[in-house]
């Protein structure tokens, strides 16, 4: 049972930044993918920002320039630098894994993200 922690979010003013860590217990983490996603209220969730086991990176048009993903293999941890953040941002992220079939582990609790002035 692979088991996901989130946490770093908070409350940010537009503008601001935070810096999200997720830890996966999981074996051979170095050779997932691995993505972040978020879910705002009334929405489906969706894939904000992917990372291959190789360190190769994509993001969602919406957070392209503003977020950045990396991972550190030894801590089995993926984080997710958020910067310049909008009100549109705010949401629960959570990470996964990220393969071309959709298939997902359980999800975690997930960390909230509430940018508001």
């Amino acid at each position: 049972q692979v088991q996901l922690v989130e946490s770093g979010g908070g409350l940010v003013q537009p503008g601001g930044s935070l810096r999200l860590s997720c830890r996966a217990s999981v074996s051979f983490f170095s050779s997932y993918a691995m993505g972040w996603y978020r879910q705002a209220p009334g929405k489906q969730r969706e894939l904000v920002s992917g990372i291959t086991s190789g360190g190769t990176t994509n993001y969602a048009d919406s957070v392209k320039g503003r977020f950045t993903i990396s991972r550190d293999n030894a801590k089995k941890t993926v984080f997710l630098q958020m910067n310049s953040l909008k009100p549109e941002d705010t949401a629960v992220y959570y990470c996964n894994k990220k393969e071309l079939s959709g298939s997902v582990w359980n999800w975690g609790q997930g960390t909230q993200v509430t940018v508001s002035s």
